[in-house]
């Protein structure tokens, strides 16, 4: 049987990854997010958003400060450190909750630990920077290694697969294999699938529903449906009307395995996760440590 649960400490944070599925709230302070570009740029508000998420029980808060929507321009590495490194300063201070730094660049990861976050979430795998490796490493946190096929400038352009989970599996072993190379203690990584990065609409659904087959990769399994264009596209809404298709895949993750799920709305996520977990476990209780 798969070990499907996992301690993951570092940095005075314990979780228990498995015996409930975690919540990672998202914290976009970027102008051209797709789902919530502008809305959070300014750090009075950001702050003040992080704080409702963390209230409604997000276990983490990921902030990032490029746009990796499909087609999206890079931006400069001083702009990013302009964007977050604030928000991370303030934000710090001000939740018990542990921070992500959601980046490909190793000097924003290095910088922002330094601001006082404790996760990397790399969305290339350390394939943009492989210093990235070895900036996580160094400070021992958490590194999210997530598969996208392509780039944010032309992940979408006709993805295609042969065998769509094997190849994602290979990506994130070999991954982790690189990152293990570079210092990073295995125990330290998360793996994402990638929902949305270099995928076709029937490729995000396969990926929920045969989920539990990257299990076998042996790390806890970060999902990130959130909004979507798959979930607009069956439903015909936009961006900030997917909350109900969202909440559908969140549930479909947790059901087959998913370990943390990164969402924009944490409350409905949090409500979500906690009836999965209980019908995963068939009991309204947790089972005990």
């Amino acid at each position: 049987m798969t070990e499907r649960r996992f301690i993951l400490g570092w940095s005075g944070y314990n979780f228990d990854l498995g015996r409930r599925t975690h919540v990672m709230g998202v914290l976009n302070v970027t102008p051209d997010s797709f789902s919530d570009g502008g809305l959070f740029f300014d750090s009075d508000i950001a702050l003040d958003h992080a704080l409702g998420m963390v209230r409604d029980g997000a276990d983490i808060i990921d902030v990032g400060g490029e746009s990796t929507r499909p087609y999206a321009e890079e931006v400069s590495l001083q702009e990013e450190l302009d964007r977050v490194i604030p928000v991370i300063e303030r934000l710090c201070k001000a939740v018990p909750v542990p921070i992500s730094i959601d980046t490909l660049k190793a000097e924003v990861a290095r910088e922002a630990l330094a601001a006082g976050a404790s996760i990397i979430n790399d969305i290339s795998a350390l394939g943009f920077d492989p210093d990235m490796a070895t900036v996580a490493a160094e400070a021992r946190v958490p590194l999210i290694l997530m598969h996208m096929k392509g780039t944010p400038g032309d992940m979408q352009s006709h993805p295609t697969y042969e065998n769509l989970i094997q190849e994602i599996s290979l990506f994130l072993n070999e991954a982790m294999d690189r990152a293990i190379e570079s210092g990073v203690d295995r125990k330290m990584i998360v793996l994402d699938p990638g929902i949305g990065f270099g995928k076709t609409f029937d490729h995000n659904l396969m990926i929920l529903r045969d989920l539990k087959r990257f299990h076998a990769l042996g790390r806890p399994l970060l999902v990130g449906s959130s909004n979507k264009a798959f979930i607009g596209h069956i439903l015909n809404r936009e961006a900030h009307e997917r909350d109900t298709g969202t909440m559908a895949t969140v549930a479909a993750a947790v059901m087959n395995g998913a370990h943390i799920v990164r969402v924009h709305n944490v409350k409905m996520a949090v409500e979500t996760v906690k009836i999965v977990d209980a019908i995963n476990r068939g009991s309204v209780s947790y089972p005990p440590d």
